[in-house]
């Protein structure tokens, strides 16, 4: 439940957090890139024993690869380093790492801090949630590719694969010339990378090492993504009722992980902190939680989470996510006020 608090109280405990500390965040840089490239380096060497401990290896370096895009993820907010060239500098580099252009994505993920849990601002930064009520009255072959599209079979695999390969290496339709730019820097340089190793170890090896750790880690950054958001338990509200501090305790979830699974994931299960306060470096959050009983909500065991997997749709009436199983309860069309409005 929503504690009631003061906007002036919340912010002055969230501010307290949101300093970074320039030598635990180099720190952070050199304990996630320097393993996942000499892991990536192991991986190719160790095709000469066998496949299935590329496999194996894969794991850990897929980890590394999630870790460095939490990185870059706080450099999009401007909060990993005081200095905000440094952000951009740092951000810009790992973003070539991790597939995805900085600029673009720092616009779209902004967005998305700005509108979670906003039914008549969805669609920028997020992942696609229909209303029971907005399916219903899709025509057929749209129903069919909202079904594809929220499948977990494949949101979580081919889904996130695509996102990360291809959809990133396009600017989105309201991108600025800052943006175009980002994504045309960010495929150039990748694809300096891609043909300077493939001339290294040749292209058969380097598809055969880089696919399995992009596909683990792309699942993973997607599951993360999606799960701190549609859980059970989740807000989402009209915009004349829409409340950022309601949005971000209620909204966001506390994915309770265990230790080893919070340092790869850059201690992003503490996502409602960090929705209230996105300038908080991800090494902070974990104290800010402690410190604090107002940030000490119900946690999302990684068992509960598992109930995600069959929400698809969001039941205005009922204020919760449901499958399409729910369907059945519901006939004909009825207008939202969002609809009313003209807008969602």
């Amino acid at each position: 439940m929503t504690q009631s608090i003061s906007p002036i109280r919340w912010q002055s405990v969230i501010a307290k957090y949101a300093v970074p500390d320039t030598w635990r965040s180099i720190w952070q840089i050199i304990n996630s890139a320097v393993p996942f490239i000499l892991l990536w380096a192991l991986m190719v060497f160790s095709l000469q024993v066998g496949y299935w401990l590329t496999l194996l290896l894969s794991i850990p370096t897929a980890g590394f690869m999630v870790r460095m895009f939490i990185i870059f993820h706080d450099c999009c907010h401007g909060s990993f380093f005081k200095d905000h060239r440094a952000n951009e500098i740092v951000g810009n580099l790992l973003g070539i790492l991790v597939l995805t252009p900085f600029y673009q994505w720092k616009r779209d993920h902004s967005i998305h801090h700005a509108t979670a849990g906003d039914l008549d601002r969805r669609g920028t930064g997020d992942v696609p949630t229909l209303t029971v009520q907005e399916y219903i009255a899709l025509p057929w072959y749209k129903k069919v590719g909202y079904r594809i599209l929220r499948n977990p079979l494949i949101l979580f695999t081919v889904g996130s694969f695509i996102d990360f390969v291809v959809l990133q290496r396009f600017p989105t339709a309201s991108a600025g010339k800052r943006e175009r730019t980002s994504v045309l820097w960010t495929n150039v340089s990748l694809a300096a990378v891609v043909v300077s190793l493939m001339g290294l170890v040749s292209w058969q090896t380097f598809l055969l090492v880089e696919v399995p750790i992009l596909l683990i880690a792309t699942s993973a950054g997607v599951w993360l993504f999606y799960v701190q958001h549609n859980f059970d338990g989740t807000y989402w509200e009209h915009h004349d009722k829409w409340e950022f501090f309601t949005a971000a305790i209620n909204g966001s979830s506390f994915y309770k992980l265990p230790g080893i699974l919070n340092w790869f994931t850059g201690n992003i299960g503490y996502h409602h902190i960090h929705h209230l306060g996105p300038k908080i470096p991800n090494y902070k959050l974990p104290v800010a939680y402690k410190e604090n009983p107002l940030l000490q909500i119900q946690p999302l065991t990684i068992p509960r989470s598992l109930k995600s997997l069959g929400y698809r749709l969001w039941d205005e009436e009922r204020k919760v996510l449901v499958g399409f199983n729910a369907l059945r309860n519901y006939t004909t069309p009825r207008k939202t006020s969002g609809q009313e409005s003209g807008s969602g």
